[in-house]
């Protein structure tokens, strides 16, 4: 039995995790209904994102997943390259790619845990939308003078790793003004299932701890989930 524990906790916790989102809900994205108010840090990420990628010859996303949003970003630049360390990921970025009008994308199956496979100072951005931490490792695919930008609910491990590699003019913002507000538990418990490491809170077996979930995660009477979320931003010297 407890194998079997460690066995369940690893997938949660491994690249498993990933190609099971693909498979269940067609890529990595959420499958809850929800009203947001106030300002999501994710559509501010976005906008600035969009108007960063004109002024650059190449762009990297680390950790694409199903591939859907570096599309939609290829509209404002030049070449765009994405990587994830998800195979069932790939496949549907893959996919999607072939089906669209897309012609300065590329997806390649790649992780930060090993050498990835782009040469030294290929990238003149890195952008990472909740993708690895990790990337911020890789430096030497930056070109110097490149740009590094992120969002991420955790930074601890992003100021460290910039820190630690020598980036320089780094810059951390905090937002915590918007509010997911969830009609029923259902839909609340969809979100939580679809959070990386989080199991499947729909099921049975985790009633008890939905529970517990929705009494932290009532906002004036409703159930609701207030976004943190840090976007950052670094150069290579």
């Amino acid at each position: 039995m407890a194998a079997n524990r460690i066995k369940h906790w690893r997938l949660f916790m491994g690249v498993e995790w990933y190609d099971m989102i693909a498979r269940r809900n067609g890529g990595y994205q959420g499958r809850s209904i929800y009203t947001i108010e106030g300002r999501s840090a994710e559509d501010l990420f976005e906008e600035r994102l969009m108007k960063m990628l004109p002024n650059f010859r190449t762009v990297l996303d680390a950790g694409c997943g199903h591939g859907d949003f570096s599309i939609r970003m290829s509209k404002y630049a030049k070449k765009i390259i994405g990587f994830d360390n998800s195979i069932e990921m790939i496949k549907i970025a893959q996919g999607l790619l072939d089906s669209s009008q897309a012609d300065n994308v590329e997806f390649v199956y790649a992780t930060t845990k090993s050498e990835l496979p782009f040469t030294d100072g290929q990238f003149d951005l890195i952008y990472d939308r909740r993708g690895p931490t990790t990337i911020i490792n890789h430096g030497r695919i930056l070109a110097s003078d490149g740009i590094i930008f992120g969002i991420h609910n955790n930074v601890d491990k992003v100021r460290e790793r910039l820190v630690m590699n020598g980036y320089k003019n780094i810059e951390i913002e905090e937002y915590k003004e918007a509010i997911f507000y969830f009609p029923n538990d259902l839909e609340f418990a969809r979100f939580l299932s679809d959070i990386p490491g989080n199991p499947d809170y729909t099921l049975p077996e985790y009633r008890e701890k939905l529970q517990e979930k929705l009494n932290e995660n009532m906002i004036n009477g409703r159930i609701g989930f207030r976004e943190l979320k840090y976007i950052w931003k670094a150069v290579k010297p």
